[in-house]
């Protein structure tokens, strides 16, 4: 499929006199016609096998991305510069991390898709945190980059920062940018991984990379490997480490995988397709399926 002149990426749609806002006049041109067989057969074969995340642009949005043999190529990197009393600005750097956390997670997409393009976002400064007005600068910056997949592994509490966070995610969901979010690793209220526009990430504790599952309890929606879980570190090594971190960018390399094979899937789609793959949910019919989700 063409990408580009997609649906998503075009300008908004002009208003026709005579038409309720957002319609569709009779005589529209349908140039792309949607498939009604989406889902036929949708599982992981369907979705994953021969995929390597090849045509793919996945951001990670975190404390940067160092060079690592892990990590691999880095097409592009920015960071948030923030100053008091002025608003962040987002300026073109080159790639480096000076806590590890975004390489570590950089380093678990590519070795799940090892043909993603991938691309360094650094929204937390000279450690593991930073302030909700860089992250909000850092991931406006990345939707309006047309990233298909971005990878946050980070999240606030700052409740005076949820609306407007709220309206980036949903911008980013009708522009077919899929954020893969991960939860808190405390019972605490935080923000984006509990919005309904993103597809958010708890950990499980087994050692298969490709095994994730659905819950059927949200806010959390997918549990990945995140228990003692190999990653990158600084200065070519690697280490077990454990959270929802590294959760999130398992899922965030499955979904770039199921991307590469089926580029005209939205998020809406994409989260349905992630759900059909899951090791928990029973393609045998729906009497197993209910049994197989409960079990979890």
């Amino acid at each position: 499929m063409d990408l580009t002149d997609v649906p998503w990426r075009r300008p908004r749609p002009r208003h026709v006199p005579g038409l309720p806002a957002w319609g569709m006049p009779a005589a529209d041109d349908l140039t792309h016609a949607l498939r009604s067989n989406l889902f036929g057969g949708v599982g992981p074969a369907w979705a994953l096998d021969d995929a390597d995340g090849s045509g793919v642009r996945v951001c990670v949005l975190d404390s940067g991305v160092g060079e690592h043999p892990l990590v691999g190529p880095i097409d592009q990197a920015w960071e948030v510069v923030t100053q008091e009393g002025r608003v962040p600005r987002v300026r073109p750097c080159e790639p480096g991390d000076d806590a590890g956390h975004g390489t570590a997670c950089a380093g678990i997409i590519r070795q799940l898709a090892p043909r993603v393009s991938l691309s360094s976002m650094k929204v937390l400064a000279g450690g593991r945190s930073g302030s909700a007005a860089a992250l909000l600068a850092g991931l406006h910056h990345a939707v309006e980059e047309g990233f298909d997949v971005i990878n946050m592994s980070l999240s606030t509490a700052r409740p005076e920062y949820r609306g407007r966070l709220s309206e980036l995610c949903d911008r980013a969901y009708f522009r077919r940018c899929t954020l893969v979010v991960a939860a808190h690793n405390l019972p605490i209220e935080s923000f984006p991984w509990n919005f309904a526009s993103v597809i958010s990430v708890a950990s499980h504790a087994e050692p298969d990379p490709m095994r994730f599952y659905y819950n059927p309890a949200p806010p959390v929606e997918f549990c990945a490997r995140g228990v003692r879980v190999p990653v990158a570190t600084p200065g070519g090594g690697t280490m077990r480490n454990s959270g929802n971190s590294f959760a999130a960018p398992h899922i965030a390399g499955i979904a770039a995988l199921a991307l590469s094979k089926h580029p005209w899937l939205t998020p809406f789609q994409l989260k349905s397709v992630l759900y059909h793959c899951a090791a928990n949910v029973s393609t045998q019919g729906e009497d197993d399926e209910v049994r197989v989700e409960r079990q979890y």
